[in-house]
């Protein structure tokens, strides 16, 4: 594997993902050569990753983009290749177990259940139903004026701290708003 050319490959598979959608593919198993999906796994990253990114891009004006997708990326893929030594997880997070999306802590609507997103898809254990950085992530991510690959690196330094994450994010959503 060639590390130094990850985000130039990244960004054809992700352009490639989103013109397969926009021609009315809806496969994400369909989307890519087996060289692609070789690329893909050894960092981290499944078709589905790939697939939702290009679906809410088409479907989203553009968002959440290919540079928010690959900062995203890069950070699943340094915890893939160092913490996980390039070995996927075997667990899956339980979506019925997941906070729900109108749930608060410190006031904060949506925090609750983007934590053990957030885990979940720095271990690569979300289910093919959860998108790390859907439109309800990037309203809150709007809203508290985070970058979605900035709060996935919070939780990775937080480990199991939700009051860290929260004390975070709470200093920096009151900053956006002064």
């Amino acid at each position: 594997m060639n590390h130094y050319n990850f985000s130039e490959q990244f960004r054809k598979i992700h352009d490639k993902a989103v013109s397969l959608y926009a021609k009315g593919r809806r496969e994400a198993g369909t989307f890519f050569s087996a060289d692609e999906l070789a690329f893909l796994a050894a960092n981290g990253i499944t078709a589905q990753h790939m697939y939702d990114y290009a679906e809410d891009y088409n479907n989203y004006d553009g968002q959440p983009g290919c540079d928010i997708a690959l900062g995203i990326e890069l950070v699943r893929r340094d915890y893939f290749l160092n913490v996980q030594q390039g070995k996927p997880s075997q667990i899956v997070l339980d979506v019925d177990a997941m906070p729900a999306k109108t749930d608060a802590v410190a006031g904060i609507e949506w925090l609750p259940r983007l934590m053990p997103k957030a885990r979940a898809k720095l271990r690569g254990e979300l289910p093919a139903s959860l998108m790390y950085g859907c439109a309800g992530d990037r309203r809150f991510f709007t809203t508290h004026d985070i970058l979605p690959h900035e709060f996935l690196s919070l939780v990775w330094r937080a480990g199991d701290n939700d009051k860290m994450i929260v004390d975070w994010v709470a200093a920096r959503s009151k900053a956006a708003k002064q």
